[in-house]
């Protein structure tokens, strides 16, 4: 360690302490997103900050925190004056930041007129209908990924099936062989971690190198795809053509990097914080299994309950008001989607799970231009994984071990969630292990 290393080692403790204290003297509240307790459970400090402070500020991040769910609501369907383009309006304040600066940006981080060209593109190759018909695909997924659990009566939900789904599926999508899935699961770890305000310098050097790995592995795929297209994902990109205009190659890359991470991170967190809110409310599980057409509502109040993505955010195009706070052009927005989902004002009684709860439209995926685009694959994912699960086990139950988070703050998942169970008598499952897809 450097001498400069050990200087801010000791040093940056001590100003975050200080900067913690004035901001509770000022509001009554202080809100520090990479504390360890509020990574393990944010909703108590939500629930503050909506009482106390619902327009808040950061006195350690210089962000104004948002956490009702209007406001969020309206900061995010207005994209005019507040914007994603990071390189117009970021910083370079933390690694993350300084990382995706080097790293061509995605439809997630940028505005019109670029972001409405390349996301008319990818809706034309993304769509519900193709989506919709891989209904039983994926349900064969599922069951042949249970299957290589054995007789076992405890595994590990996440890396038996709620990561491990999601990767088998957009393999199969994207076209490539799905014996390249834990590669890709190593890609997709390492590309999430960009997000979160606590990656490292190490994680960063990771996801650059990764960024050069995956796009030595698709340019001659998207290549070979152009001359002979077939039915994959990467065809329909590179074909994709609207007004004459067509992605580059590595506009086609960039996009197929975001569906790794938004396709794989969203669906394995919803079937693994799903599943853990259900066994905590383990009369909610009972009534889905009685009245299995509460599926879809199920769905909908799981991703509402412990939502996938927690934090979202926004750079201020022009000087603003949000609230009660002015906020100045080029600052930037924190929106609490995890605590909006929980806002009184929007749900009644937010803090039950209640499976039977309709007409009260959760925040999870986003609202406005940068909707979540695999919204709707997620949500079919989610939903056969816990068909599936039901459907081969009498009883669910928490394991030996708890279940332990990853230290994000953007995308709230598990790391590890271990599960017993008891199967059905009498039943027998053909799942069929997934076709490797040409390369």
């Amino acid at each position: 360690m450097t001498l400069r290393e050990t200087v801010e080692s000791v040093i940056a403790p001590l100003y975050i302490h200080a900067r913690l204290l004035e901001e509770r003297v000022r509001s009554g509240v202080a809100w520090y997103p990479l504390d360890p307790g509020f990574i393990a459970e944010p909703y108590p400090l939500y629930r503050t900050l909506r009482e106390r402070d619902p327009y808040h500020v950061s006195r350690v991040t210089g962000m104004l925190v948002v956490s009702r769910y209007e406001d969020i609501d309206r900061i995010l369907r207005d994209h005019e004056r507040f914007r994603n383009g990071e390189a117009q309006y970021g910083s370079r304040n933390l690694v993350n930041e300084g990382v995706r600066r080097q790293l061509t940006p995605s439809i997630l981080s940028l505005d019109p007129p670029d972001h409405t060209r390349l996301r008319g593109l990818v809706n034309r190759a993304f769509t519900p209908r193709a989506v919709a018909a891989m209904e039983e695909r994926v349900r064969e997924m599922a069951h042949a990924l249970l299957d290589e659990v054995g007789e076992d009566d405890e595994f590990d939900l996440m890396s038996n099936l709620a990561t491990l789904l999601p990767m088998v599926v957009i393999a199969e999508m994207i076209g490539v062989p799905t014996e390249d899935r834990e590669r890709f699961k190593t890609w997709s770890d390492r590309f999430a971690r960009v997000l979160e305000p606590n990656l490292t310098r190490e994680e960063g050097d990771l996801v650059l190198e990764t960024a050069e790995e995956f796009r030595d592995y698709f340019a001659p795929i998207i290549e070979a795809r152009r001359g002979e297209p077939t039915e994959d994902l990467v065809s329909r990109l590179a074909m994709a053509e609207e007004e004459g205009q067509k992605l580059t190659t590595e506009e086609t890359q960039v996009t197929l990097r975001l569906l790794l991470v938004a396709g794989n991170e969203t669906t394995t967190n919803l079937i693994g914080n799903g599943l853990r809110a259900l066994l905590q409310h383990p009369e909610q599980l009972r009534l889905l299994r009685e009245r299995p057409e509460l599926m879809p509502t199920a769905i909908e109040e799981l991703l509402r309950y412990d939502a996938p993505v927690q934090l979202d955010g926004r750079y201020v195009a022009e000087d603003s008001e949000i609230g009660d706070k002015a906020v100045r052009a080029g600052s930037r927005v924190a929106l609490l989607l995890g605590g909006a989902n929980r806002d009184p004002e929007q749900f009644s009684e937010p803090e039950t799970l209640d499976l039977t709860r309709e007409g009260e439209n959760n925040i999870s995926f986003g609202r406005g231009i940068h909707h979540c685009l695999g919204a709707p694959l997620a949500r079919l994912e989610g939903r056969i994984a816990f068909e599936v699960l039901l459907e081969r086990f009498a009883e669910i139950e928490f394991g030996a071990r708890r279940p332990s988070y990853k230290p994000n703050v953007v995308l709230r998942g598990l790391r590890e969630f271990p599960i017993r169970v008891r199967r059905r008598a009498g039943r027998s499952f053909a799942g069929a292990e997934p076709e490797a897809a040409a390369g």
